[in-house]
């Protein structure tokens, strides 16, 4: 780095804050129009009577109050300038400094710290450069906690002027997806601009992390960990809970708190410092899943001068000609050495030939084993023949960034052979991803730098699907010949890169949808439980949908309820059964108009006259309707002696006169009922039990364990959770005292109702509510805590660790 005064240093960090508020700035007003439009949006939407109110409550605030947040949130964000800078060393980690706090406290910190969270979660590396160059600007050893450049400052300002100005928390929860999806892309391009700014005036254009390592107790390894960095620990306990304090009204959260809240630390790979925040147990596995990355990525820059998850270009010539992202050796060139249009070290014939021996060989090492072997000598025998030849391609790979990318590619697989929860005959399969995971890895390096690369999320799912199953289960199976065709096609196609990967996991997931439904018993149970839910959901749509067509006529009370309570469902379920223009539902319909009709003012001879011709048929109708829905005998004889009374009224003109227009307009709205009312997406109080649903459609209910929703409230990020929950996935559940493992087989359209299967016949057809709050209180955990390639990688960078000549040797 060029040489220059400590007050010029200062200057550029001072610069760079600048730009980087600057940046992020005018996003604030995209955020306000960003929150206007969601909450028009909402109330606009069709949903009960109660959230409808909600939300135009919610829309009527932020149009009186959110005026003055953007801002006001501006004017904060420019002030976080004059902050004074740090003079010396910051100190980050002496002590956890946990202190009580108050509810509404710790309830902001919650809600910025989810948007940090976001951020973090997007911005992560960018993030940790931008940090290390400005600590070596400053010659700190972590940034301020209040920095302008940390995440969680940008989150708390925008947080506090939103609750300055009236705004609530409430409020807010049901508009940050639209603040974290306009605020996030604004942020991470910021963080770029800060960087190649930073780069362009000489500052650390390479960076060299062996002098930022923080070690704690002598630690002798020299495994790199996120520098300051935001990942979750693997020993955070309590994520979620709140600990009441004796003297109430205060709780202590660690799972909770922003980042700047609470400094939680734990030791990451080689004894290294690693920061931990808090948040949902979802927000938090992800954390700790980048975190492993990070690191991993940290391990390898120190030790290669180069970023693994980066494109691989040449670097500035001077020394080894095979040094980092240039395998043609000598002087720097245009090629980027990526040859092949990005295809890196795959350029070289030597080395792609030595990669397709390789796979050649564990194709037929696999079919020897699928025909019969000893389960301990073949996965030995595997290993050695894997370990020999990463031997071999580490030799002939034409740089260090493909040494050490077929060390740890091969130190990952060797990890995943080693599995034992994963089946022998399912294993012997994913080995043969080996070779066509390393042409990704070399050739398209992000493999390494995101958890959403096609590969990973190929081999996670399948490998979450198979490690609940014993060998006999998945011998011979559908599922083991899925991963069979999903491998080979994967063979036939190395040109693709993740391309097939993305393909065949698509078409992966197609099948698991199929083949963990494909019972009879399993099928019929889907089959009702989603009329149950299109059924309720339809009943709730068309209450709402009666009452604003009845809120400005003068019907008595008494007519009102049976609409709203009997006849919505009467509609609901006819059009379940029959289609919404069936004739039979469309009578239905007309009976609800003609009962309103009948129930208004009978002024003269001729209106009289005709309730006398038409009320048998009317009369008939309704009880017809009933009877459809289950109330026969005495309960439906009570709902009609209380129509008879009304339109008893009614005939002696006791009753108020409705225009004949308006029940027109009725009888019109109603014959079209479906056109007007839409999905409704969110949670429902469906009235589900056993004996419900074997009435509606016969189905034996005794193997099925119904788990309601009982009102409980639960917190966003619960529901959240319990809606990314992937099919396939194995959990254990511990429900009446009783725990049982089960997997994850299916959920209703309208992601209401989720259906988990035990290996004893027993099904469990839970609501999402009542899903959430299980997944808070801990009675539904993941069967595995870290994904398949995660737990893999993270095994790799413990051997690398604790054995760090082995990556190149």
């Amino acid at each position: 780095m060029t040489s220059r005064s400590h007050a010029s240093s200062l200057q550029i960090a001072r610069e760079t804050r600048e730009r980087f508020v600057a940046a992020t700035e005018g996003a604030i007003a995209q955020i306000s129009a960003a929150i206007r439009e969601r909450l028009s949006a909402l109330a606009n939407q069709t949903a009960t009577a109660r959230e409808m109110q909600e939300n135009r409550d919610a829309f009527l605030s932020f149009q009186s109050q959110g005026s003055r947040w953007a801002p006001l949130a501006q004017e904060a964000w420019r002030k976080t300038l004059t902050r004074p800078a740090p003079s010396g060393p910051v100190n980050s980690g002496s002590g956890l400094g946990l202190t009580l706090m108050g509810d509404e406290v710790v309830e902001t910190s919650i809600l910025s710290s989810r948007l940090s969270q976001v951020i973090q979660d997007k911005a992560s590396f960018e993030l940790n450069d931008l940090r290390l160059r400005i600590q070596h600007l400053e010659g700190t050893s972590e940034l301020d906690p209040k920095d302008i450049l940390r995440p969680e400052t940008l989150a708390t300002v925008l947080v506090d002027q939103w609750l300055a100005v009236g705004l609530g928390r409430a409020l807010w929860t049901k508009v940050q997806d639209s603040v974290q999806a306009q605020l996030t892309e604004v942020v991470v391009g910021a963080y770029k601009d800060a960087n190649a700014f930073l780069i362009s005036k000489g500052v650390m254009p390479e960076i060299d992390l062996k002098s930022f390592v923080r070690r704690t107790g002598g630690a002798a390894t020299s495994g790199a960990a996120p520098l300051g960095g935001s990942f979750a620990s693997s020993n955070l306990t309590g994520i979620g809970q709140r600990a009441q304090s004796a003297s109430g009204g205060f709780a202590m959260t660690p799972g909770s708190f922003a980042p700047a809240s609470i400094g939680v630390t734990s030791r990451g790979p080689g004894g290294d410092t690693m920061a931990g925040t808090g948040g949902s147990p979802l927000i938090v596995a992800r954390q700790r899943a980048q975190g492993v990355l990070l690191n991993l990525k940290r391990f390898v820059t120190a030790r290669i001068g180069g970023d693994i998850s980066q494109p691989r270009y040449p670097v500035v010539a001077g020394g080894d000609g095979a040094a980092y992202g240039n395998p043609a050796g000598g002087a720097q060139g245009s090629g980027g050495g990526m040859a092949g249009g990005g295809a890196g070290g795959l350029g070289v014939p030597a080395f792609a030939a030595a990669i397709a021996d390789a796979e050649a060989a564990y194709q037929v090492m696999a079919s020897h084993y699928v025909v019969g072997a000893d389960e301990a000598t073949a996965v030995q025998q595997t290993a050695i023949e894997m370990r020999r030849r990463t031997t071999e391609l580490k030799r002939k790979a034409p740089t260090t960034a493909d040494k050490a990318t077929v060390e740890i590619v091969a130190l990952m697989f060797q990890a995943i052979l080693a599995e034992e929860r994963i089946p022998f005959s399912a294993r012997v399969w994913f080995a043969r991803l080996q070779m066509p995971v390393l042409r990704v890895a070399i050739a398209e390096p992000e493999f390494f730098g995101t958890l959403q690369h096609p590969a990973r999320m190929l081999i996670d799912r399948m490998g979450s699907c198979v490690m609940g199953f014993d060998a006999a289960a998945i011998s011979g199976s559908a599922l083991e010949g899925e991963i069979r065709r999903v491998v080979q096609v994967i063979e036939q196609y190395p040109e693709t890169g993740q391309r097939v990967f993305k393909l065949v996991f698509d078409e992966f997931v197609v099948f698991l949808n199929k083949y963990l439904t494909q019972s009879d018993s399993t099928q019929r149970l889907m089959s009702v439980a989603q009329q149950v839910e299109q059924k309720e959901t339809m009943a709730i749509q068309y209450t709402i949908e009666l009452r604003k067509m009845l809120n400005d006529m003068p019907v008595r009370e008494e007519i009102r309820e049976f609409l709203f309570k009997v006849w919505a469902e009467v509609l609901a379920i006819a059009a379940l059964r029959y289609g919404a223009q069936d004739e039979k539902t469309v009578t239905l319909k007309r009976a609800a108009s003609e009962l309103v009709w009948a129930a208004s003012a009978k002024p003269n001879r001729t209106d009289r006259a005709r309730v006398i011709q038409d009320l048998p048929k009317l009369l008939q109708r309704l009880r017809e309707g009933m009877t459809l829905l289950g109330i026969v005998d005495a309960p439906q004889e009570a709902h009609i002696k209380t129509i008879g009374a009304t339109l008893s009224d009614a005939f002696l003109s006791k009753t108020e006169a409705i225009p004949p227009a308006q029940i027109e307009a009725m009888a019109q709205r109603l014959a079209h009922l479906e056109d007007y009312v839409t999905d409704d997406q969110g949670a429902t109080d469906l009235p589900l039990d056993a004996a419900s649903i074997e009435l509606l459609l016969g189905v034996d209910a005794a193997s099925i364990e119904v788990v309601p929703d009982t009102g409980t409230k639960v917190s966003e990020d619960m529901l959240a959770w319990a809606h990314e929950l992937q099919v396939g996935n194995w959990f254990m559940l511990d429900h009446n005292d009783r725990v049982t493992q089960v997997q994850f087989v299916w959920r209703s359209d309208r992601k209401h109702l989720h259906l988990f299967a035990s290996g004893d016949g027993r099904s469990f057809l839970i609501q999402v509510g009542r899903l959430a709050s299980y997944l808070q209180a801990g009675l539904l955990v993941p069967a595995e805590e870290e994904t398949l390639t995660v737990r893999a990688t993270r095994e790799a960078l413990a051997k690398l660790d604790a054995n760090p000549e082995r990556l190149l040797n």
